[in-house]
């Protein structure tokens, strides 16, 4: 197994993992090692999903609708239920 030895770490930085590594109830090595396996992995996981822009082009067109937009204004005025919960006032 490799060893790795980290040099010039800023002491906020290194109070910040120590303080993390003891309140997990690991040593600072561990805690080292597990946020960088940590790190890693979502990574992988970031890098498999699509970026956002994506996504959006592949979205582009699926609204498309033969219908004109009173009748799409009709359907949704059709399909509103009036609502009671106000019918008294505030």
């Amino acid at each position: 197994m490799a060893n790795l030895q980290i040099k010039g770490i800023d002491d906020n930085l290194y109070n910040q993992i120590k303080q993390m590594a003891s309140q997990e109830h690991r040593s600072i090595s561990q805690q080292v090692l597990f946020l960088v396996k940590t790190y890693l992995s979502r990574k992988q996981i970031v890098r498999k999903s699509k970026p956002p822009a994506k996504i959006l082009v592949e979205l582009s067109g699926s609204w498309e609708d033969s219908r004109s937009a009173a009748e799409i204004i009709d359907e949704i005025k059709t399909a509103r239920k009036p609502s009671t919960k106000l019918k008294d006032g505030f």
